[in-house]
């Protein structure tokens, strides 16, 4: 009883430990993606928006600079449009998709199956189709037994001394009596 409590509470340590390892492991890869992001993040910025240099612009430049900053951010909220339109509607279909999943899982129970007599003909034709020409009578190769038969052995079993219907059943009845005729006539 002690050795199993001392066991269950090492084994429940180790568990708490080995899960600890594992928090800390995600944390650390956690931590580890999103400076990778912001690194993404950067290079993409730096790439898309280079930083401006207004010095020395007229009124003018500065101007067309800025019509040309809002063309460009008017493109970019047309296509975040689209992306979220596109997003929401995806959602929206993978929130019908799954409800009809439920809904089919509800509406088709299993049949209650039931027993059917089915014959060795119909089996095989069944699973041969047309080349099934060949019926079966399985009656056929039973080996017929008349009734008289039967009676005799069950007159044999119900006899008084079971060795004797031991030495019946296994034929060592007959045997003896031949030993016996041959020791007597060599007599």
């Amino acid at each position: 009883g002690q050795f199993q409590g001392i066991k269950l509470k090492s084994q429940i340590s180790r568990d708490l430990f080995v899960q600890s390892l594992m928090v800390a492991k995600a944390k650390e890869e956690l931590e580890q993606e999103i400076l990778v992001k912001e690194e993404e993040k950067q290079k993409y910025l730096a790439e898309k928006a280079p930083p401006l240099n207004t010095g020395g612009f007229s009124l003018a430049q500065l101007q067309d600079l800025c019509r040309e900053l809002h063309a460009k951010i008017d493109v970019v909220d047309e296509e975040r449009y689209d992306i979220e339109a596109k997003v929401m509607l995806n959602t929206r279909e993978i929130k019908d998709l799954n409800i009809k999943v439920l809904d089919l899982r509800g509406k088709f129970k299993r049949p209650n199956l039931r027993r059917v007599r089915v014959s060795a003909d119909a089996i095989l034709r069944s699973l041969l189709g047309s080349k099934h020409k060949v019926s079966m009578d399985l009656r056929a190769n039973l080996k017929s037994v008349k009734k008289e038969d039967t009676e005799k052995v069950d007159e044999k079993l119900s006899s008084g001394d079971w060795r004797k219907n031991v030495e019946a059943m296994s034929g060592m009845e007959g045997r003896k009596k031949m030993f016996d005729a041959a020791k007597g006539s060599a007599q």
